[in-house]
């Protein structure tokens, strides 16, 4: 098995989620291993004595200040590590572009500024309206999805929570009537999630037997009863006039480019 360890002088996000999106490519047993805040040389220290160099393993580094990536390149060689900084080349060619010199400041991206509270309001609106708990956020809403149950409503809205997006989501359940205040919104902000109805009946059982409930007391994971609300949520659909997305073993990350790039056109 091969280790990547995902290296930084900051929180470490980029350089995971690069060695994750490389890993995905092989259908291998790969490991990744965040490890946050190395600004010193000491944590080198610390880092290369406590890394299982005895296992197949490669450094993935972000590291910008560049003394302590330059050491940390040095300590990988000499251990006979191999090890990748995927910020070095960009860094170097917009320096040499702009004819600046960078300010090596670790964790600049995730810095306080307006975009940031703009990012912890837009979490804290998704939590307070979460599941249509108060339609009161209807009208300051960028983006208000609807659809069925298990069509991914909750984490796609705290996911455009973290990109800015103040979202509020609405459950569709036919005993339930549709806010009245949905039909007079801009269609342009309401987003409908549909789902195969394999996929839903698969999704809805494996949550009943997460929770060890027997599946013949519930309608919920009941095969006729979810072709119903699938027939319920397609005229409310229709009815509303909104793009409709198909989730369908679709990662939210797709989806929420789908409607950021649909919101922007």
């Amino acid at each position: 098995m091969i280790t990547i360890y995902a290296v930084s002088d900051s929180i470490g996000e980029t350089a995971e989620l690069v060695s994750v999106a490389s890993s995905c490519q092989f259908n291998e047993d790969i490991n990744v291993i965040r490890t946050p805040y190395i600004k010193t040389f000491d944590d080198v220290e610390d880092f290369i004595k406590n890394i299982k160099i005895k296992q197949d393993c490669i450094v993935i580094s972000t590291i910008v200040l560049s003394d302590v990536r330059e050491f940390l390149i040095q300590r990988c060689i000499e251990n006979n590590i191999t090890i990748i900084n995927i910020l070095s080349p960009i860094i170097n060619v917009l320096s040499s572009k702009l004819h600046k010199t960078p300010v090596y400041s670790p964790g600049a991206v995730w810095k306080m500024d307006e975009d940031y509270f703009k990012r912890i309001e837009a979490m804290e609106f998704a939590l307070q309206y979460d599941d249509s708990k108060d339609l009161r956020g209807l009208k300051n809403a960028d983006i208000i999805l609807v659809g069925l149950s298990r069509t991914s409503k909750t984490p796609l809205s705290l996911y455009l929570a973290n990109k800015g997006y103040k979202t509020i989501n609405i459950p569709l359940v036919p005993e339930i009537p549709v806010p009245d205040e949905l039909f007079s919104i801009d269609k342009k902000k309401i987003f409908g999630l549909t789902i195969n109805p394999l996929n839903l009946i698969d999704i809805r059982k494996h949550r009943m037997d997460k929770f060890s409930l027997p599946h013949i007391e519930f309608s919920y994971s009941n095969e006729e009863r979810i072709l119903e609300e699938l027939e319920y949520s397609d005229k409310v659909m229709r009815k509303l006039g909104c793009k409709t997305i198909d989730v369908t073993s679709r990662a939210l990350e797709d989806t929420a480019l789908i409607i950021s790039k649909y919101l922007n056109f």
